[in-house]
């Protein structure tokens, strides 16, 4: 399941800050949090909703989430030096700081109103003396009394002697919280209640639905991370924290399927499911249940108000809030351990104002959803860093891919199962903050999360795809174009038909050639072009990739490049160049060259001559077939649609001009009315003319008349014709501006 716990102990880190604490810090805040107020007040309620299968089967789900979530913490901790901020750090340095910010605030703010959450629960230990303390109290006993002066009691003591007297007081409440489940344990069953041989089904006769009693019980086990926000004071993080956090994992686990069992050997479902304080009947000595409710609780908020100012010092320090004086003082520590004193008093009045309120129903489902959140992107880090296989990750504590995955998963399908409406609600929040953070910094860490995973994902699939030898089919083509120009800043067309060409249906890669050699000066210069291609084309929103080449000639950068398989890895199946026709002789030659290469490669030709023009309006598309184009015929057709495809064309209009001999020429329509309705092709029946001719007519003639004024004009070109004309043939018709000559070199269907 994981890797050799030996592995564990990794090179020591040292934190530089902090109070050099061990792994028992970190074993104690979480499993006092795990142990908490759920177990005491809510567990028995779940034995006699579910019955004691129900139970066990409620604490195997939750383990499918707590646990791959602690192994994706433990990896990820002995992979890299983890410094203060606990698990928005390991999220942060892994998603960056836009999206580790969005988790991180939220995951904050989670972590602060726990401390209330906490609060709240420990008054309620109080409630048994109720009686007693109303005759000291002014009215009637309101948790408040307790929770407000306790609450602000625990800020100052943090404020004050700072994480040192938090740890120590954890060692306390968690000693009195062990005796108090070995006193439950001890017991037996209530004064005046009977008992029958207990059941793996018994339950009550009308029992709650199944996922609400998982909804309500689930949050006891997702403390199991309340340790790691003491990272940065950690003497080695890379071994405290996978041992304190899977420690308490599996110790909660143990101690939860425990109980499971002594509640339903010790009450009947009746009882388990009304009495919320039937712990304190079991037990050998009631009163410890109250105590150690109260101390579960309380060490439960000591380790959410240690963990939370450090997690916002954290936030601070990466400059997250807009406000640069905000994040200098809450980044700020106090003495050689760094005491975030600022963050702690942020803490402590947002934890005041939740304890004030009273009723925080609301927001507790919400920011259980945050945690929900926050486990699930660690697990997800972990997965992906498994499938991207970087060299650079190397944890000496190793998890597998697909129990991080089923971590991930998990998390996802519990949100939404416990609460739909709220898990969707924390995710729009979450999306708002990260839009919100990147409209602050600029910054989109999308890309740099997908990058190895896509790099894995496309080297499996194309070594599979070859490896298979399979036929492409003549009805799946779609264009693969490279275009190899050293013209590209002098002229905006080929870049901008690449682009639309390539928009939607296929893959473009542009290469700027570079003549030289290649010498440590030519390699800067192609990076500098390089980086204005990138903002070029995301300035036009374009979807190709860019590259450059250096080599001696355009002849050899363009016979490398067509052998070269594409970006997506597929190989190239068209070969773009371009030209004006005032151009000079010698861009002439280079492109009836490359045409040359192309069709030696077994690639197709497309040779865009353009004018000043930039393509007019964007409104008509003219294709031209003759007896020569057969073998063109359907990619030229193809590519008119293909170009629909981008916005700049979308409202175009397709008319396509065939002139055949007039033996053929009504075999021709029909042949040419069947293709386009039956591949389903956006052209009208009133855009498809057939002109009856011969050799002796006029065809440029033709030409003029129908398409003078139109955008982009679609002739064919055959290499046959090219070796025999030469480059005039790519000067015809001289009164068109944009003309795209295509010679395929592969069968084409339109079906």
């Amino acid at each position: 399941m994981a890797g050799n716990p030996a592995g564990l102990a990794a090179p020591k880190q040292d934190t530089g800050s902090g109070h050099g604490f061990g792994t028992a810090p970190v074993f104690l805040a979480s499993i006092s949090t795990i142990l908490g107020a759920i177990l005491f007040l809510r567990f028995g309620f779940a034995v006699g909703n579910s019955g004691l299968l129900g139970a066990l089967l409620i604490v195997l789900l939750g383990h499918l989430v707590t646990i791959p979530t602690a192994l994706a913490i433990s990896e990820i901790a002995t992979n890299r030096r983890v410094e203060g901020g606990g698990e928005y750090f390991i999220i942060s340095r892994s998603f960056g700081t836009t999206i580790g910010g969005a988790i991180g605030i939220s995951l904050y703010l989670s972590q602060a109103i726990s401390v209330a959450f906490y609060m709240i629960a420990l008054a309620e230990a109080f409630r048994p003396l109720a009686p007693l303390l109303e005759t000291v109290l002014p009215g009637a006993f309101d948790p408040r009394f307790i929770s407000l002066p306790a609450t602000g009691a625990l800020a100052i003591l943090m404020l004050r002697r700072g994480a040192n007297i938090g740890v120590k007081a954890l060692w306390v409440v968690v000693a009195i919280l062990a005796l108090s489940l070995l006193l439950f344990a001890l017991g037996g069953t209530p004064e005046g209640v009977e008992v029958s041989e207990p059941g793996l089904l018994d339950k009550v006769a009308d029992p709650d639905p199944f996922i609400l009693v998982f909804a309500i019980v689930f949050p006891a086990f997702t403390g199991m991370t309340a340790g790691v926000g003491l990272s940065g004071d950690l003497a080695n993080p890379s071994r405290s924290i996978p041992l304190g956090v899977m420690g308490a994992t599996l110790t909660g686990m143990v101690v939860y399927v425990l109980v499971s069992i002594k509640f339903a050997s010790s009450a009947p479902p009746e009882l388990l499911a009304g009495d919320q304080f039937v712990m304190s009947r079991i037990a050998v000595w009631g009163p410890i249940i109250p105590i150690g409710l109260a101390c579960a609780t309380l060490s439960s908020a000591i380790g959410s108000i240690l963990v939370a100012p450090r997690t916002l010092q954290a936030l601070a320090a990466d400059g997250v809030t807009p406000f640069r004086r905000m994040n200098a003082l809450l980044a700020t520590g106090v003495g050689k351990e760094s005491e975030p004193r600022a963050a702690t008093v942020v803490t402590a009045f947002i934890a005041l104002a939740m304890v004030a309120a009273g009723n925080v129903d609301i927001v507790a489902r919400i920011i259980s959803m945050f945690f929900m959140v926050t486990y699930g992107a660690l697990c997800t880090i972990s997965f992906f860093e498994h499938f991207a296989a970087r060299p650079s990750y190397r944890p000496s504590f190793r998890s597998k891919w697909y129990l991080s995955l089923l971590g991930s998963l998990m998390c996802l399908f519990m949100m939404f199962q416990m609460d739909p409406v709220f898990a969707l609600l924390a995710l729009i929040v979450m999306v708002g903050i990260y839009r919100g953070l990147r409209r602050i910094h600029g910054e989109d860490d999308l890309a740099a999360i997908f990058q190895g995973v896509m790099t894995q994902v496309s080297r499996r699939f194309q070594i599979k795809l070859q490896s298979s030898a399979v036929v492409r089919r003549s009805d799946a083509w779609r264009p693969s174009v490279i275009m190899v120009n050293g013209r590209t800043f002098d002229r905006a067309s080929p870049l901008q038909f690449l682009a639309w060409v390539c928009h939607r249906y296929g893959v473009g890669t542009y290469i700027h050639y570079i003549q030289g050699l290649l010498k440590s000066e030519t390699f800067r210069e192609s990076r500098h072009v390089q980086a204005n291609l990138v903002r070029l084309v995301r300035e036009r929103k374009g979807a190709i990739y860019v590259d450059t080449m250096i080599s001696p000639s355009l002849r050899s950068a363009l016979s490398q490049s067509v052998q070269l398989p594409g970006v997506s890895g597929t190989e190239n199946n068209c070969l773009l160049s371009e030209f004006m026709s005032d151009d000079p002789a010698e861009i002439y030659a280079e492109v009836e060259e490359a045409c040359h290469l192309a069709t030696a490669a077994r690639i197709s030709s497309l040779v865009l001559r353009h004018g000043d023009r930039f393509f007019g309006q964007r409104r008509s598309i003219h294709v031209w077939l003759t007896w020569h184009d057969y073998r063109n015929a359907n990619l030229m057709i193809l590519l008119s649609y293909i170009l629909l495809g981008h916005p700049d064309w979308r409202r175009s209009e397709i008319r396509i001009l065939a002139a055949f001999p007039h033996a053929a020429a009504s075999d021709e329509q029909a042949r040419l009315k069947e293709m386009i309705s039956s591949g389903r092709l956006p052209v009208s029946e009133k855009n498809i003319e057939v002109i009856a001719t011969d050799e002796k007519s006029d065809f440029a003639q033709l030409v003029r008349d129908r398409s003078m004024d139109a955008d982009l004009v679609i002739l064919g070109l055959t290499a046959e014709r090219l070796r025999q004309k030469g480059f005039d043939l790519l000067l015809r018709h001289p009164e068109l501006s944009d003309v795209l000559f295509v010679s395929a070199q592969e069968r084409v269907a339109i079906e």
